[in-house]
């Protein structure tokens, strides 16, 4: 994109057309940090270029609706990771790639139990006793049998 000419108008001048001088990311990665300058008066100045997302809304199993909130995930995650051999960065891949998923399916509105089983289907890949912890939880094992059912059932898997 260097060098494109761009319809955007000038602050100084008013002036609509500017051509990119320099384009890195933001240090957050969050955006792209352009440097323009004004075709017309040569002033230049800076523009920021951001990813529009859909915000997400999250159907609760009482069919409440709230804010999707990739804290409460990653909180989650955090106490189904206690004192496991599970890096703080593997976490934050986890809620990252979640999050990405469901802004690529382009759907506002996914049902709780959707991001529940993502979450689970990435920690059995990483650690099998936070996938249990965290599946005793989220499943809310009413007793002993339930949750040797679901150790059964990981066991089969292997």
């Amino acid at each position: 994109m260097k060098g494109m000419i761009i319809i955007l108008k000038c602050p100084s001048c008013s002036h609509p057309e500017s051509k990119v001088i320099d384009s890195r990311p933001s240090a957050e990665n969050s955006s792209i940090r352009r440097r323009r300058e004004c075709l017309e008066c040569q002033k230049r100045f800076t523009t920021y270029e951001t990813v529009e997302t859909v915000p997400i809304i999250v159907i609760k199993k009482d069919k409440s609706r709230e804010s999707f909130d990739r804290n409460k995930i990653f909180n989650s995650i955090i106490r189904a990771c206690d004192k496991r051999q599970v890096t703080r960065s593997e976490m934050e891949s986890i809620v990252n790639e979640i999050e990405a998923s469901l802004q690529n399916a382009l759907q506002n509105e996914v049902p709780s139990t959707a991001i529940g089983d993502m979450v689970m289907s990435k920690l059995k890949a990483i650690d099998e006793v936070a996938y249990v912890r965290f599946a005793s939880v989220y499943r809310q094992f009413r007793d002993i049998g339930a949750f040797m059912e679901e150790l059964k059932r990981l066991l089969a898997e292997k």
